[in-house]
């Protein structure tokens, strides 16, 4: 983008920016279509691999996206689903099996990474997670997932809260 054409922009504040131009990183991709990985995997039950090879197929699987970050989350949060549930069960104010599927597995891959990716700051995950279920949850679910989050992190974290 140009000087000017950023000029025209800041004197038009009500220009909104396309979703597309606006760059994310290749993680944040990942958790992306992880997230659409892990919502067809808990409808139909297909086995992970098979999933990755339908979304490589498909072409959703591109340079731009952290395909190893991707099947750790395909993997690993398939595999321990039960025991990520056990984790933020004891937040919720319903049964687990009552939380919107999309939400479900926003909050299993959150909790995967606060209990494995102690590099990446707890703020950061529930940001992430906050994001998609903005994107792909039902409407005011960023709310209840950020306060569900908040609660595990500080279980799962509590070192970075006493800072």
């Amino acid at each position: 983008m140009s000087q000017a054409d950023l000029s025209d922009l800041i004197k038009q504040p009500s220009v909104e920016l396309d979703e597309a131009d606006v760059p994310v990183s290749a993680r944040t991709q990942a958790r992306r279509v992880a997230l659409q990985a892990l919502y067809q995997w808990q409808m139909n039950q297909t086995e992970p691999y098979l999933i990755e090879k339908h979304f490589f197929d498909l072409g959703w699987l591109s340079s731009q996206i952290d395909r190893e970050w991707f099947r750790e989350l395909l993997t690993q949060v398939s595999a321990q689903a039960d025991a990520l549930d056990t984790l933020y069960a004891a937040y919720l104010d319903r049964h687990v099996k009552m939380i919107n599927p999309v939400e479900r597995s926003i909050l299993r891959m959150a909790t995967y990474e606060l209990q494995t990716q102690m590099q990446i700051p707890y703020r950061v995950v529930i940001n992430e997670a906050v994001e998609l279920s903005k994107r792909f949850g039902a409407e005011d679910g960023h709310k209840y997932i950020n306060g569900v989050l908040d609660k595990v992190a500080k279980q799962l974290r509590p070192l970075e809260f006493s800072v």
